[in-house]
């Protein structure tokens, strides 16, 4: 690993440790995880999928629009890699998906139309449990490096121990509520996003790089500025007047 991406490795870590306070946004962390995944694996893009108490799984996060609807499609088709993934609590490594037609056709179609043409999935565990996997979507064919997958697998940790919270993860009931919790926060700011994009004739990209700037910049959580405006506690038109005074938007 050379110098650079030993620095980058080191701050992707430093930037979650800061996520990871007592008082943590579970949405907020797992949208960096994967957006640290594309950045410093040799990957286009990454999602995280969580299962909820009846052990169904979720859309998490998502490193940009299209991989998020890449991961919801799977669920809504019930095939693909990162379902087999959880559901057989082991990695699933298509190094070329255009080989796999046959083994999940509908999402391979997806998949390739999108651009994509491997996929690594890797599991969330909690004591040996599948909670969750981590996608990785590749735009070349080729194997991901056993240093990327060692460091993908080490992210995916990092994700299970956050949202999960170590000092209860013995606790069958607490780990089912905070996954809940994680995953009723990506709904609201799903809605959120929706509320903006159609306030401010956004793409859904555009609305959540919004929101989430008026949120750090303001020292709130993203899933409490989420809430607010999906509750219209929170004029939308203020946070897009944000994001044009700090040249995220431009103005009109």
């Amino acid at each position: 690993m050379n110098t650079t991406r030993e620095r980058e490795v080191i701050r992707a870590f430093v930037d979650l440790s800061h996520e990871l306070t007592d008082d943590y946004d579970a949405v907020e962390m797992l949208t960096a995880l994967t957006g640290h995944c594309a950045d410093l694996l040799d990957v286009a893009a990454a999602g995280l999928l969580l299962a909820d108490a009846t052990g169904t799984l979720h859309l998490a996060a998502a490193s940009s629009e299209g991989t998020g609807h890449l991961e919801t499609f799977q669920l809504q088709r019930n095939q693909g890699p990162c379902l087999d993934c959880y559901r057989d609590n082991a990695a699933v490594t298509v190094p070329d998906l255009a080989a796999q037609t046959d083994r999940w056709p509908i999402f391979n179609r997806a998949a390739l139309t999108a651009g994509f043409r491997s996929v690594h999935a890797l599991p969330m565990r909690l004591g040996g449990r599948s909670i969750g996997t981590l996608g990785l979507f590749g735009a070349s064919t080729g194997l991901l490096g056993p240093d990327d997958l060692e460091l993908a697998q080490a992210l995916a940790h990092v994700a299970s121990v956050a949202i999960l919270n170590a000092r209860s993860a013995g606790d069958r009931a607490a780990v089912a509520t905070q996954l809940q919790s994680a995953l009723t926060s990506r709904i609201v700011l799903e809605q959120a996003k929706g509320v903006l994009a159609h306030t401010g004739d956004l793409e859904m990209g555009h609305s959540f790089e919004a929101l989430r700037r008026y949120a750090r910049d303001h020292g709130l959580k993203l899933s409490e500025v989420a809430e607010a405006l999906v509750e219209r506690r929170l004029p939308g038109e203020l946070v897009l007047g944000h994001a044009r005074t700090v040249g995220l938007l431009p103005h009109d």
